[in-house]
């Protein structure tokens, strides 16, 4: 077995703790989930995700991440409310998908979650995300389709091309 798909191997390490960026992505494409857990990672020379970053950082300042060590949520609030922000000028479930998956994890550290929030500072919006039973089996449902195309030995098919427009991984899918 190689170092690359034995048990220490990163898509090993990767199984075993999902963060919110995994979900992000395995919604978004699960071909740019199986990518970057392979290394290719071209969201550093993204203006879009520089972007994200600067309304991350220029919003709600006095917040403070909760690091979890797999994910990082951006903060939670007394009465363990989970919060995250986004720079999209839409609502997407993919960002109800990842406030979800926060969730699941503090609860399985043995925290009483009550819901969650997703802020969309540029239009001035919040959804609020359930917690309960049924968003627990989706949330559930969510990693283990993660952990399917992470284990996959093929890279998942491409996207229809309009689907991809803004994605940092559009050079490598179709240049």
């Amino acid at each position: 077995m190689s170092e690359e798909t034995g048990p220490d191997s990163p898509q090993e390490r990767e199984l075993e703790s999902l963060g919110g960026v995994h979900i992000k992505y395995l919604l978004h494409c699960p071909r740019q989930l199986w990518l970057y857990l392979r290394g290719y990672r071209p969201e550093g020379s993204s203006d879009l995700v520089s972007f994200g970053e600067a309304v991350d950082e220029t919003t709600f300042t006095r917040r403070r991440d909760v690091d979890l060590g797999e994910a990082r949520i951006d903060w939670v609030t007394t009465g363990a409310v989970v919060h995250e922000t986004k720079s999209s000028r839409a609502p997407s479930p993919a960002h109800e998908a990842q406030v979800r998956h926060y969730c699941l994890l503090l609860e399985r550290r043995g925290v009483n979650v009550r819901h969650g929030i997703v802020h969309y500072p540029l239009i001035r919006r919040t959804v609020t995300v359930t917690w309960d039973d049924e968003a627990r089996r989706r949330a559930v449902d969510t990693e283990n389709q993660a952990r399917v195309v992470i284990a996959a030995p093929a890279i998942p098919p491409r996207l229809e091309r309009r689907r991809c427009r803004g994605c940092s991984y559009t050079d490598y899918c179709w240049g």
